[in-house]
């Protein structure tokens, strides 16, 4: 894949990182940003393509988290660029419940035809992640008539109120922000590195599915609710046979199988969808992120009888489905097609894995096995860190390698329900000299730290 970038991709420091003027930037956003707002690298954008982002003081980074699995196709693709730049001489908005426009039903033909399953599919548009999930549970409750719905731990689902009741770490998402909604019940995840089942997935649905129907009871649940990658719990990617035990439970007992997309769709994890990985064709699939490359835009999309169960009027939003959105999304999904970005990410996540397992064997023949797995799919990789010789989450290791490789120039993202996972996110279109490089610093930071642990 060859794809001609507009900025120098390559890693180059003018001052330390932050310089004076994010600095100053930062000190302006103090006065004037909700404190509640807290970015993870101080640093002030004032360009990015390809694989590096330019800060306001000319420093130029490699970018290995993409704005957290968004900008997949570049953060300025000329291809997605120019489709904005067009829609926005015609129109800006009308809100799509007024009046229609081509843009918004192109999307919904594009998500119909390429999510999981040939069955006879419907979509509707909004503006956040969030936003596709409350309304995915809105329309599994309407069309089952149930009350109940089932998450599970380490799970992230959003930042609204229903979304936070389905998020199961509480700081910072969740922490004195309740009472939450209700009828939402949390259920144990498949996590082979801390699960006692290991790889066993099939055991762990089984696990969870009986607690279901002892506290529960299925003719109540309307939906069940899973990332089949989870995201911000810490990229814990499901012991095979979990999805699918799981999915054919809920098919036979009526209940909703929705497999929240928002950070492992379109591409990331080397297929469109990473339920895709597992054979598995959700009932109702949640997408925003990497869907419109930074454009505010997300979906529902899934079986048309239960989106058409919804009375009209029940669904929508004023900027569900944005005109200047849309066509960003139909720009983005062209650019995947035409790079064929499912292989990319395949590749990206041979490199990042290789690397990463190289990196976890030479520290543990040093004796500073601080790296407890690496896992993910595709262009969705992460190093879980524990103390040497245990699983004992080490958060402190993780942020000090997240500050110490920004530093050198490489952004790089924390998550996991105990903060102790380094996650890397890069653009799918990153070069691979780049990305080696990027890598280079991770793995050069993590050798010293551990060794100075």
């Amino acid at each position: 894949m060859v794809i001609a970038h507009r900025l120098p991709q390559r890693r180059h420091l003018v001052t330390d990182v932050p310089g004076p003027r994010s600095r100053d930037l930062a000190t302006r956003r103090q006065s004037a940003v909700a404190a509640g707002v807290a970015p993870s690298a101080p640093i002030q954008v004032v360009d990015a393509d390809g694989g590096v982002i330019v800060d306001a003081d000319g420093n130029s980074l490699i970018d290995l988290g993409s704005g957290i699995a968004v900008t997949s196709v570049g953060a300025s693709n000329r291809t997605v660029a120019d489709a904005v730049a067009a829609q926005a001489h015609r129109f800006t908005h009308t809100c799509f419940l007024v009046t229609g426009y081509e843009g918004y039903v192109a999307v919904c033909e594009e998500l119909n035809r390429r999510t999981p399953g040939d069955h006879d599919k419907r979509s509707v548009l909004f503006t956040s992640g969030a936003e596709a999930v409350e309304n995915a549970v809105k329309i599994a409750r309407l069309a089952t008539g149930r009350p109940a719905v089932v998450a599970f731990d380490h799970a992230y689902h959003g930042r609204t109120n229903l979304t936070m009741a389905l998020t199961a770490k509480s700081v910072p998402y969740k922490h004195d922000f309740g009472p939450f909604a209700p009828e939402v019940y949390r259920m144990p995840m498949s996590y082979p590195f801390r699960d006692e089942l290991g790889a066993d997935g099939v055991a762990a649905a089984r696990r969870a599915i009986t607690l279901i129907d002892s506290q529960i009871s299925a003719d109540k649940v309307a939906a069940v609710i899973v990332e089949p990658i989870q995201g911000e719990g810490g990229f814990v990617v499901p012991a095979p046979g979990f999805l699918g035990t799981l999915a054919e439970w809920c098919h036979t007992r009526g209940v909703v199988f929705v497999a929240d997309e928002v950070q492992s769709g379109f591409c990331r994890t080397g297929d469109w969808f990473a339920c895709e990985h597992e054979g598995v064709v959700p009932d109702l699939i949640t997408t925003a992120k990497g869907i419109a490359d930074g454009l505010p835009l997300s979906a529902v999309t899934g079986r048309a009888d239960l989106l058409d169960a919804v009375h009209p009027g029940g669904l929508g939003g004023t900027y569900g489905g944005n005109p200047v959105a849309c066509a960003a999304a139909l720009a983005t999904i062209e650019e995947m097609d035409t790079n064929d970005l499912c292989a990319r990410a395949r590749h990206i996540g041979t490199i990042v894995t290789d690397t990463l397992t190289e990196t976890a064997t030479a520290l543990a023949a040093d004796g500073h096995a601080v790296i407890g797995e690496v896992r993910g799919r595709g262009g969705m990789i992460a190093v879980e860190l524990v103390r040497p010789g245990t699983t004992e989450p080490d958060p402190a290791l993780a942020r000090s390698v997240v500050a110490q490789a920004l530093s050198r120039g490489v952004v790089s993202l924390t998550c996991g329900t105990y903060g102790n996972v380094v996650r890397l996110l890069p653009p799918l279109v990153i070069d691979d000299g780049l990305l080696r490089e990027g890598l280079g610093v991770i793995t050069d930071v993590l050798t010293e730290t551990a060794a100075s642990s």
